[in-house]
């Protein structure tokens, strides 16, 4: 993504920051199905990174699950939103950043597990982004991702890739489920979990388990 193309894609997301949470609990069902999923696989110790955290929805409902939350946004909106609302709630084991995830001062191998929901798609090379979680991730750390593959839906697809062309939302990668997969397995990543979300929607739940020694 050009310097031009992330500066829209912020502005675009600062300009959404207040409305976030309403839009994303409009399906509160599967919102609540992957906090489940989700905490099946944290422990009390763990260390995570939430990469792309938006206004801390995630952060907030799984911060009592584990040891410390690193999360981060691009959008300085969303971080000064999550922020308020992580000192309204009291909750004092998260640490919010405004950066990327290819920030120098990430250090390799220091998260148990990565949590990457509605990013994935967002971003400019997804192969890239999965090898530099693979390089922040512990022997044996998980990444826990939701993603909409609009590959999976070429109309879908070509609406969104309109939307993009004409700059109401930011560009948008076609992705298909069997794609996310082999770019886990390429960055030795072992699938353990993979399935569709919502039956009318092409968003699928995926875990990857980094291999032991790499």
């Amino acid at each position: 993504m050009g310097m031009d193309n992330r500066n829209k894609a912020e502005k675009f997301w600062d300009r959404t920051a207040k409305t976030y949470d309403k839009e994303e609990q409009k399906d509160i069902q599967t919102y609540q199905r992957i906090i489940e999923k989700t905490r099946r696989y944290l422990k009390a110790s763990d260390v995570v990174l939430d990469f792309g955290c938006g206004t801390g929805l995630v952060s907030n409902e799984i911060a009592c699950n584990v040891g410390m939350v690193h999360a981060i946004d691009t959008s300085s909106k969303m971080i000064e939103i999550a922020k308020d609302k992580t000192t309204e709630l009291k909750i004092q084991n998260i640490d919010y950043t405004c950066s990327t995830i290819f920030d120098d001062r990430q250090v390799s191998r220091s998260y148990d597990v990565i949590l990457a929901f509605n990013i994935l798609h967002l971003v400019d090379d997804s192969q890239k982004v999965i090898q530099r979680m693979n390089n922040l991730l512990k022997p044996g750390g998980i990444i826990v991702s939701a993603t909409p593959c609009m590959g999976e839906t070429p109309l879908l697809s070509n609406l969104f890739s309109l939307g993009s062309r004409i700059g109401i939302i930011p560009e948008i990668r076609a992705l298909k489920i069997s794609e996310l997969e082999s770019f886990f397995k390429k960055e030795n990543f072992e699938i353990i979990e993979s399935h569709h979300l919502r039956k009318n929607a092409p968003q699928y739940f995926l875990i990857a388990r980094k291999l032991q020694g790499v």
